[in-house]
């Protein structure tokens, strides 16, 4: 394909989703400040993020199935006017009447089912676009989509909280599900050939699923690291705006500059995947992605309750940590999966991780309401080193060869 087409087509893609990326973005921490204003409860943030990823854990093994089966442009369409229409039902709650607690986590809940879909047709769609050996650069592109969106949607998120009802905000969402509609609509993305006509046997055909990870040398490995680290690392983005108000004693204001440096971080990571990312070594930048992400959390659960403007420093810098775990996993499944079987195995991978991390959302929420947010910082730091050191010693991953 001439690089001029595939570009052409990458960038339509995800300029879309860099649209949707950031109205989502929006209404995501306008939620968290809304449940974090509300009821200040650590306990309540860790299950708002649970029922939102519970769905991956529960039906990720199994909507691969449909996403190699059938169009995934199609899939992806549909879901995204699926949880447009579910944004709209919290629109007109919130217009009535006060916005319930139990209604947001139910929408969640939904909206996560359609991402079981749509999250893994958009990966299993990039290598249907982009040549293989461009995989690790466009990784690094959109993880720059994504870091953009996060590192400005918390300040207009805070500005737009402390200026609107939270109904109108959310009405952002749905405009930006429109954009990405479009954008995915207007591109033509090659078909896999045609399954036979039969129902999907959705059983066996995940099955394939995990065949196939076990025939390619290291993956399983590469899905167990991940898998721990899941259990580390999920709760922690939720217990920001916790970490900042409670211990560090800040404003919104002060939570939003925490959050920005993180995104700001994972943009330069982003930008230096996409300039570098196919020169270096990729299973030991997952490797130390962890275990920087390691010393950092160490270092904040040491922090004392002044010391905000550190805690901002550390934040960038674990921030650019994400691409090179994040973009270098996805680019790793997207080389050396078939796309007959990487719907499949994108699920499988998302279902692992989103398996293994109730267990870590359990545990901070319990944990920080005994022994405080900065110490779960401190203890999660600790967890993620051990594990960046477990990675280096297992062998399996050293039969990865990209």
């Amino acid at each position: 394909m001439p690089e001029t087409k595939w570009k052409r087509k990458f960038f339509v893609l995800w300029g879309g989703q860099a649209v949707s990326m950031f109205t989502s973005s929006v209404i995501h921490m306008a939620i968290i400040w809304y449940l974090t204003d509300t009821t200040r409860s650590a306990a309540i943030l860790s299950i708002g993020t649970l029922v939102g990823f519970l769905p991956y854990a529960v039906l990720g093994p199994f909507t691969g199935v449909f996403v190699d089966r059938y169009s995934r442009k199609a899939i992806m369409i549909v879901s995204d006017i699926f949880i447009a229409m579910l944004t709209l039902v919290l629109v007109v709650a919130g217009s009535v009447g006060t916005l319930q607690i139990w209604l947001i986590m139910l929408i969640l809940f939904l909206r996560a089912i359609a991402s079981t879909l749509y999250n893994p047709s958009l990966q299993a769609v990039t290598p249907l676009i982009v040549p293989k050996e461009n995989l690790i650069k466009c990784a690094g592109y959109s993880q720059t989509f994504e870091s953009v969106s996060m590192l400005i949607s918390p300040a207009v998120a805070a500005i737009l909280y402390s200026a609107l009802d939270i109904n109108l905000i959310l009405l952002l969402d749905v405009a930006g599900a429109a954009v990405a509609v479009g954008a995915t609509a207007t591109i033509r993305i090659p078909k896999l050939e045609k399954k036979e006509s039969h129902k999907p046997a959705i059983l066996r055909e995940a099955k394939e699923g995990v065949s196939v990870l076990r025939k390619e040398k290291g993956m399983m490995g590469l899905m167990l690291i991940s898998a721990l680290y899941a259990i580390i690392y999920m709760p922690i983005g939720t217990l920001y705006p916790l970490l900042c108000m409670s211990y560090f004693g800040g404003t919104f204001a002060q939570a939003s500059v925490a959050e920005i440096a993180f995104s700001l971080g994972t943009l330069i990571g982003a930008l230096i995947l996409g300039k570098w990312g196919e020169k270096m070594d990729k299973v030991g930048a997952i490797r130390k992605s962890i275990g920087v992400m390691g010393v950092g959390l160490i270092v904040t659960g040491l922090l004392p309750s002044g010391g905000f403007n550190v805690f901002v420093v550390l934040a960038a810098v674990m921030g650019m940590t994400i691409p090179f775990y994040y973009g270098v996993l996805t680019a790793i499944l997207q080389i050396k999966i078939s796309q007959e079987y990487l719907g499949r195995v994108m699920s499988l991978s998302l279902s692992l991780s989103m398996i293994a991390m109730p267990i870590g959302l359990i545990l901070s929420g319990a944990f920080t309401e005994i022994i405080g947010v900065e110490k779960w910082f401190f203890l999660s730091g600790i967890a993620a080193v051990i594990l960046a050191v477990f990675s280096r010693m297992l062998p399996s991953l050293r039969n990865i060869h990209i």
